[in-house]
């Protein structure tokens, strides 16, 4: 049976699941195809809980971890209430179809409330369709105020 959790990032289990997932979801040409730096993976956990703002929910298939969803929480000036970014979204091929992403939501929810977060958002690349289905099925949609100036884009800039 699936389980998921908010993670403990000082959980040694946890910190480890949270690096294999990320590193596994890094590799996958829809994370770029390229594994994460030995530094990332060494780091990764005392940063994330460094900073009380993210969060993590993983799931677990009995004792093996088989997905990841990390989160960030930002602010919504419009409605000067928190909101909560979805910044990765992992579950392992082995496990996909199964409606784990679904109760990773359910978690990522639960907390967002918590926080009294007013939307959740995420990005996705445009032709990773089996994500957008997960997503548009999961409540997500594309974001606009007027149509007439047309959908959001996720822009970056490295820095």
């Amino acid at each position: 049976m699936i389980q998921s959790l908010l993670a403990d990032y000082r959980d040694p289990r946890h910190s480890q699941a949270l690096v294999e997932l990320l590193d596994a979801y890094a590799r996958d040409p829809a994370g770029g195809g390229t594994p994460l730096a030995e530094a990332v993976k060494a780091g990764l956990p005392a940063a994330l809980a460094a900073r009380p703002q993210a969060f993590s929910v993983l799931a677990f298939d009995g004792d093996q971890p088989v997905g990841l969803i990390n989160c960030i929480e930002g602010f919504s000036t419009f409605a000067c209430q928190p909101l909560v970014n979805v910044h990765d979204v992992v579950v392992l091929p082995s496990h996909r179809g199964q409606r784990v992403a679904r109760r990773m939501f359910e978690a990522v929810e639960a907390e967002a409330r918590r926080r009294g977060a007013c939307k959740l958002t995420l990005e996705v690349l445009s032709g990773n369709a089996p994500a957008l289905r997960t997503y548009e099925r999961e409540g997500f949609a594309g974001y606009q105020l007027d149509p007439a100036f047309g959908q959001a884009l996720f822009l970056q800039k490295k820095l």
